[in-house]
């Protein structure tokens, strides 16, 4: 029953697929230096020899296509991009070859590679540092995308992705590197294929995706106060969408809020409504919500972010007007006296 933090359940994840596969092999710009990518990497080129824990020039394009030669060879590689935004520069690689290595050479190739970019805001990233792109790699055939809340499923996950045969790409937050769980020492793997329901409740369903989850916890938390029964899901695999869960708690309450870090346009939430439209018409009694980030790039300054991230307060205010309840009273229990562009005050910057 142990607690460790997020970050420390994917050092451990990555330290013991290392001591279990010699062929898992860590790249990345600043995987073996002193503050190891948020701490996840830290210590392990001493462990396993600069031979598996690779720094890497910065020529993102490049080093793709060498990790996806490594898959040929039988590596299992594990490329980490700071910031999602990085990852950007290896569009090519990516979406033309390492998604399609399996499909154009009829199963008979596979490329297990894992790619851990980070996503969130926090001290001025701003436009260029701060992006949610889940929703860009969802829409290419052939990879898996995770975005793991807990750090049980941010060890857990790694761990099955490591081992899966399909390129894995997993979001992480960067709000979340510091929030502890319960953590098993022991090797284990999560199923990449399913959400998870985090609080039961009979009055409206929220569906959250990565840090957002913690936002809607909140918001239930809250809303219980006055009565109100949310069911929290964590979507936690986006590729495989675990629609089923979602449908089984949505036709149960028949209300829905979807809560994602990413651009509210043509996103994860898009998908979700449009899904369970396909699948049930009848299932919701109410118009869904969407929760997400505006249709713009997002600010550097912390006067304008505080405007532009939503928060629990965001989640509560759909469920007022959803359940025409008194947003006047719930409001009020928000997010008081917190500085948006912190989670908490435990929480530094630059990176």
């Amino acid at each position: 029953m142990r607690k460790i933090k997020y970050f420390q359940a994917i050092h451990e994840a990555h330290s013991q697929s290392m001591e279990a596969d010699d062929n898992v092999i860590i790249l990345g710009l600043g995987v073996p230096g002193p503050t190891g990518i948020f701490g996840t990497t830290k210590g392990l080129v001493d462990k396993f020899g600069e031979a598996r824990v690779l720094d890497m020039p910065s020529s993102e394009q490049g080093m793709t296509g060498v990790a996806l030669g490594m898959t040929i060879a039988g590596y299992r590689p594990v490329m980490i991009h700071m910031r999602v935004d990085f990852s950007t520069l290896a569009m090519d690689q990516m979406v033309n070859q390492v998604a399609k290595w399996h499909f154009m050479y009829g199963g008979k190739m596979k490329a297990p590679m894992v790619f851990r970019m980070i996503i969130g805001r926090g001290w001025g990233q701003g436009p260029q540092h701060s992006q949610s792109l889940q929703a860009w790699f969802a829409h290419i055939p052939g990879f898996k995308v995770l975005m793991p809340t807990t750090a049980y499923d941010a060890k857990g996950m790694l761990l099955s992705a490591i081992k899966d045969d399909s390129p894995v790409i997993i979001f992480e937050h960067r709000w979340l590197y510091n929030v502890d769980g319960i953590v098993p020492k022991d090797p284990y793997e999560v199923n990449l294929n399913s959400a998870r329901v985090l609080h039961k409740g009979d009055d409206i369903t929220i569906v959250a995706t990565s840090y957002m989850v913690l936002e809607a916890l909140k918001a239930s938390e809250i809303l219980s106060k006055h009565g109100i029964k949310p069911e929290v899901i964590d979507l936690r695999s986006i590729v495989p969408l675990d629609i089923d869960t979602i449908y089984k708690s949505v036709k149960k309450t028949g209300s829905l809020v979807v809560a994602d870090t990413g651009t509210i346009n043509f996103g994860i939430s898009a998908e979700i409504i449009s899904r369970l439209m396909e699948m049930d018409h009848s299932v919701l009694r109410n118009i869904p919500k969407r929760i997400g980030l505006p249709f713009c790039p997002s600010p550097t300054s912390p006067s304008l972010a505080e405007k532009f991230f939503p928060r629990a307060n965001d989640i509560i205010l759909c469920v007022c007007d959803i359940l025409d309840l008194d947003k006047n009273i719930l409001s009020k229990e928000g997010d008081k006296e917190q500085w948006h562009d912190v989670p908490d005050s435990s929480f530094t910057g630059p990176y």
